[in-house]
């Protein structure tokens, strides 16, 4: 590659991924090769090749999903929410364009169809071809991979699906709308009378606005909701919120969990629901 992409810097004798991450705070990544780098559509899309995450896709300089840890996070955004609803059928996922979610959700057997909504078929593209260790080469054929607006999709969707996951990324540009209101209206609109939702509700310590005001909207959606809790060491501060809104089910408990995985086991998804003193106020 003739012209390194403006997202990495020279330091010294190395090159760095350095993420804007907030006003007063910079991420730096040392890097070991780039696999990928083109502009999208939509965004610019790199895979990188880092010396302590692994492979990690980078969107638009932002590190959204690496080998190390983007298990974590794509195995408690996915079966959380499907080991608590007693027989899903139906998956949406909005966004995902790691595959990471999907892959999980594939590992259940009952389900008959998983509907992806992805934006960008350029990061569903380079993820299954150079970040297997997320993507795990997804190639189930109940996933439908549909490229689109999820915002546009859901609202033409009612009363057709049991677990709806929304994977988006930071909310700024165009996934902030991913988390208004009116989004998570037409999400509720498109689950089953006995449907369940989560989305990723970010850091409750350097992004606790934007966590409080997606709790806020999906309490009053839903007549049970609760945040719950990992440890994402790729995030900023490694403390990750999650929030589910479920239609009909209470107990949101999970019991007898035996799926093949690498951090969830039946402990973590009993525990993850267990918050810190402050969160328990918000």
């Amino acid at each position: 590659m003739n012209e390194m992409p403006k997202f990495l810097q020279k330091i010294g004798q190395d090159w760095w991924l350095v993420e804007d991450e907030r006003e007063n705070m910079k991420i730096s990544y040392r890097i070991k090769d780039i696999i990928f780098a083109a502009p999208s559509d939509f965004q610019h899309v790199m895979i990188l090749d880092s010396y302590d995450f692994g492979r990690m896709l980078v969107l638009d300089g932002v590190v959204q999903t690496t080998s190390l840890d983007g298990h974590i996070y794509n195995e408690m955004i996915t079966h959380v929410p499907l080991s608590i609803h007693p027989d899903p059928k139906r998956v949406l996922i909005i966004g995902g364009g790691d595959c990471g979610a999907a892959h999980e959700a594939a590992k259940y057997s009952g389900v008959e169809r998983i509907d992806m909504v992805e934006i960008d078929e350029m990061v569903v593209r380079v993820c299954k071809e150079h970040l297997q260790d997320v993507s795990g080469n997804l190639s189930d054929p109940r996933v439908h991979f549909i490229y689109n607006d999820g915002i546009e999709y859901i609202k033409q969707h009612k009363n057709a699906y049991d677990v709806i996951i929304v994977d988006s990324s930071d909310p700024i540009g165009p996934a902030k709308q991913l988390f208004e209101r009116s989004f998570y209206e037409n999400i509720r609109e498109a689950l089953k009378e006995d449907g369940l939702m989560v989305c990723q509700s970010q850091s409750p310590l350097f992004h606790r606005e934007v966590m409080k005001q997606t709790v806020h909207h999906i309490e009053e959606l839903f007549p049970i909701s609760k945040i719950y809790i990992a440890t994402v060491p790729t995030y900023p501060g490694g403390f990750w919120s999650f929030t589910i809104g479920s239609k009909k089910y209470k107990d949101l408990v999970v019991k007898n969990f035996d799926k093949e995985t690498k951090y969830v086991n039946e402990s973590i998804l009993r525990s993850c629901f267990d918050l810190p003193e402050f969160l328990r106020t918000k």
